[in-house]
């Protein structure tokens, strides 16, 4: 009860912090390939997701996760908390902005975790409304922080896509460090299918290499794992499977329900 009254009092917290930052950064990676229609209607407020999500592990206890969403037109904030067992906790608080032009749509992100962290990125999708260009790039002050993209955040991201298949957004990018000296770089297929107008999927297979610190000496380590995302109305699931999950000896399997609201 302590952890979820946490969460409650930061998500108050996100919605006062959200509207002093006004137009600045966001999450620890803003997602330019985001579907658009994700966004709330116009008539809508607020637009909320939560979603808890569950992390089984091979080498390290199993943890836990609860973060809460809401994203309006032109910003999203969110709160979230991390527990595995009794060794390792953190509160974290995020922001994005999009912007868009003709061809340009760019989202700024920033985040603060407890532990003293901090970090923020830009990504960008660049092109027409069937094909696209994706970059993007990323910093942290690289204090402690359990790190829940699953890949390299201080790192450069670069890729393609395409919306020419009916109801059907096909991605291909690459993120890769650029400055701790890892070797680290994973790259992700990306397909999310609308078959219906109450349903969607989303895969993503993703290749992984790179040591785990800049020691020459560390064993380099690469794995191929997945994530399916099954889309209902307000509900969607979620699992994925992750060999060598941030480039450690632990191999992991993430489970998540959850609900918009």
């Amino acid at each position: 009860m302590t952890a979820v009254r946490a969460v409650c009092a930061a998500a108050m917290g996100a919605v006062l912090l959200c509207a002093s930052l006004g137009a600045r950064g966001a999450d620890g990676r803003g997602d330019a390939t985001r579907e658009r229609e994700e966004l709330p209607a116009a008539q809508a407020k607020v637009a909320w997701k939560l979603t808890p999500t569950y992390y089984m592990s091979s080498s390290e206890p199993n943890a836990w996760d609860l973060n809460l969403r809401g994203n309006t037109e032109t910003q999203t904030w969110w709160v979230g908390y991390y527990q595995r067992d009794d060794e390792f906790r953190q509160l974290r608080l995020g922001y994005e902005r999009p912007f868009e032009w003709s061809f340009v749509r760019a989202i700024p992100s920033f985040q603060y975790a407890t532990r003293g962290f901090l970090g923020g990125s830009i990504t960008a999708e660049i092109g027409g409304e069937h094909h696209y260009g994706l970059l993007g790039w990323g910093r942290t002050n690289l204090r402690d922080y359990y790190n829940l993209n699953f890949d390299p955040n201080d790192a450069v991201t670069f890729g393609v896509g395409t919306r020419a298949l009916p109801n059907t957004t096909l991605s291909l990018f690459q993120i890769r460090d650029d400055r701790l000296g890892t070797g680290q770089r994973v790259t992700h297929l990306v397909a999310r299918i609308k078959p219906d107008e109450r349903s969607r999927w989303t895969v993503d297979v993703f290749h992984k290499e790179g040591r785990p610190d800049a020691d020459p000496a560390s064993g380099k380590v690469s794995g191929t794992g997945a994530t399916l995302t099954y889309d209902f109305d307000r509900w969607f699931a979620r699992v994925a499977s992750d060999p060598h999950v941030n480039f450690s000896d632990n191999n992991m399997v993430r489970v998540a329900i959850g609900v918009r609201f």
